[in-house]
């Protein structure tokens, strides 16, 4: 698997972030889909710590990008852009948040909380044995690990959602032991505050687009980003989980927004340079 696609014609100023982390490839149908119009770049994260996370994408914008760029993140991908474009503003026109997880550590245990309240029986079993193989000794291998993290990954995706469309599994590489070092560091970033804080020197405009059915809770993300960011529009989705690219009665809805504010950025740009 490649670290770094491209999709569509140049200029490439449109990047998909994935989530995870650890969860390679899971952009690709979004990417394909506005290819149909914009230049996009789908990087795909490997370093196993939050700083070298960053550094790759840097490095893939650097490599490839027609800067400044808009990013759009998934879930982890929405935080890792978040600290991106405030490590280097300059790269960065427009910042589209998809799926957030929260930004303040009151609102964290409400995830678990909503996931476990929509699995069966069985399958809160299965997910307590899950995590005791992805918090076991490094015995149990990384064949086995980034096997039941991809189970886990099923489960939540499963009772994330509102009314999936069926359709063919993409080509996603799941790495445990980048998920498990990775987001540790980013859960600390949360828990002291400074992941908050980063937005105080954001400068570009913020669009945080949320499911309502999601588990990760909204006024998790609208609440705290509101009283930071100078630039920021929220937008709930009706019926609608945590990938609205998925959803049978959302998708269509995604994607317009997607595209309203892409071309709202190309005439912000033409208007400035006139």
């Amino acid at each position: 698997m490649d670290d770094l696609r491209s999709y569509g014609r140049p200029p490439f100023n449109v990047v998909v972030v994935h989530g995870g982390p650890g969860a390679r490839g899971e952009m690709a149908r979004v990417a394909r889909e506005l290819s149909k119009r914009w230049g996009v770049l789908e990087p795909l994260q490997t370093a196993t710590s939050l700083l070298g996370q960053v550094g790759e994408l840097k490095a893939a914008l650097e490599k490839e990008g027609d800067l400044p760029a808009t990013l759009i993140g998934f879930s982890w991908g929405a935080w890792l852009c978040f600290i991106f474009a405030a490590s280097y503003p300059a790269m960065v026109k427009k910042l589209i948040l998809v799926g957030s997880g929260p930004f303040e550590e009151r609102y964290a245990a409400r995830i678990a909380e909503t996931r476990w309240s929509r699995l069966s029986l069985g399958e809160r079993a299965e997910v307590e044995s899950i995590v005791k193989i992805l918090e076991g000794p490094e015995s149990a291998g990384a064949e086995e690990k980034n096997a039941a993290m991809a189970r886990m990954g099923a489960l939540f995706s499963k009772v994330d959602a509102y009314d999936p469309e069926a359709c063919e599994p993409g080509a996603v590489e799941l790495r445990a032991d980048v998920f498990q070092v990775v987001w540790k560091e980013a859960a600390d970033l949360r828990r002291t505050g400074k992941l908050l804080e980063l937005g105080e020197v954001i400068e570009c405009p913020v669009v945080a687009i949320h499911g309502e059915y999601d588990p990760h809770p909204a006024d998790g993300v609208e609440g705290p980003l509101l009283a930071v960011l100078d630039s920021f529009k929220f937008i709930l989705l009706e019926r609608c989980g945590h990938a609205p690219w998925t959803e049978r009665w959302a998708k269509e809805k995604f994607y317009d927004i997607l595209d309203e504010e892409l071309e709202s950025t190309l005439l912000e740009e033409a208007t400035s340079s006139q």
